[in-house]
């Protein structure tokens, strides 16, 4: 499915800032002057063909819950099958065969440390592999979406996540829209029914989570490949650590970069500490921004990679909510 211009305009503009309101799509139509039921049939129908995931919560790493990037080296004719073992596991948010000899790289997000190394484990004694855990070191740009549309919008910057004030409701909301807003008039009432408590409850502890940076954008989570941001490139860099701070903010602020953040090297299959993913219409698209990051920050000679993705096995928000089977 193609999307419509006025479809397109609204997942673009509604990536973040999605109101936090008795009823939000009244408010979200009134932007392509839209009545509030045409609005949510436009979101059912996006949801539908998958161009978006979901309408709701990007969670800051390890705020409420754990996580850590992971990957394996997969011989090519196992692939598929240590694929599926990995996708399985409920805790793994995304799953992608990536051009590199490390070639399968999944995000692992739950309620704790201990959970996460559960995960690890279980992998590790099913394929027979071992997993090599890239826990977050320093996040500097987090993916609070980008435009869909030429020109970029000038790039959003999240709050630091230093004014969070614990709550036991938050991690029960973030469970309860792990798979995004019901889309209904009151989706806030629908999970303030839902976990029994007041719709105020609701959206202030979401406003809240918003406000401190726990959440780092509160809107509609697009799928890029289908809406023609096919080359998904993961972009990484050994940089020594007295100059990785300057270096990282160059990078973070490259229109091209959806995500800038350190993680520890482990020598000596993955030498790097700096990644940056970069989505772009084509492969050429993707070297640019990477040729020009290296011109920004003068890193050309410096040690890199860059891993495009081929096959996504899973993508879905993290999980709060403890079950036990995967979607």
């Amino acid at each position: 499915m193609t999307p419509s211009s006025v479809e397109l305009a609204l997942i673009d503009r509604w990536q973040h800032d999605f109101p936090l309101v008795e009823k939000p799509f009244e408010i979200v139509g009134r932007s392509a002057a839209l009545d509030e039921q045409a609005t949510i049939g436009v979101f059912r129908r996006m949801r539908e063909y998958d161009l978006i995931s979901r309408v709701g919560a990007v969670v800051r790493p390890n705020t409420v819950g754990a996580s850590t990037l992971a990957a394996l080296q997969v011989p090519p004719d196992r692939l598929e099958r240590v694929a599926g073992i990995v996708s399985r596991e409920p805790l793994v948010t995304h799953n992608y065969e990536r051009e590199h000899g490390l070639n399968l790289w999944f995000v692992i997000a739950g309620g704790d440390a201990q959970a996460i190394g559960g995960t690890i484990d279980r992998i590790e004694a099913q394929t027979g592999l071992p997993v090599v855990d890239l826990p977050m070191v320093q996040a500097y740009h987090l993916g609070l979406g980008f435009s869909l549309r030429e020109p970029r919008a000038q790039k959003r910057r999240a709050p630091a996540a230093g004014n969070y004030r614990p709550d036991p409701r938050d991690r029960r909301i973030l469970a309860a829209i792990e798979n995004g807003l019901p889309l209904v008039e009151h989706p806030y009432l629908a999970v303030a029914d839902q976990l029994a408590l007041g719709q105020d409850e609701v959206i202030a502890r979401l406003e809240h989570l918003v406000a401190a940076g726990v959440v780092t954008r509160f809107g509609c989570v697009v799928r890029h490949d289908k809406l023609g941001f096919r080359s998904n490139a993961m972009a990484v860099w050994n940089i020594p650590d007295g100059m990785i701070d300057d270096v990282a903010a160059i990078f973070a602020r490259h229109p091209s970069v959806t995500l800038c953040y350190q993680r520890p090297p482990r020598p000596p299959v993955w030498p790097y500490n700096l990644f940056c993913m970069v989505h772009a219409r084509a492969r050429e698209e993707a070297h640019a921004a990477i040729d020009e990051l290296n011109l920004l920050a003068e890193t050309g000679l410096m040690q890199q990679a860059v891993l495009f993705s081929k096959r996504c096995f899973k993508q879905r928000g993290a999980v709060f909510s403890g079950r036990k089977e995967a979607n």
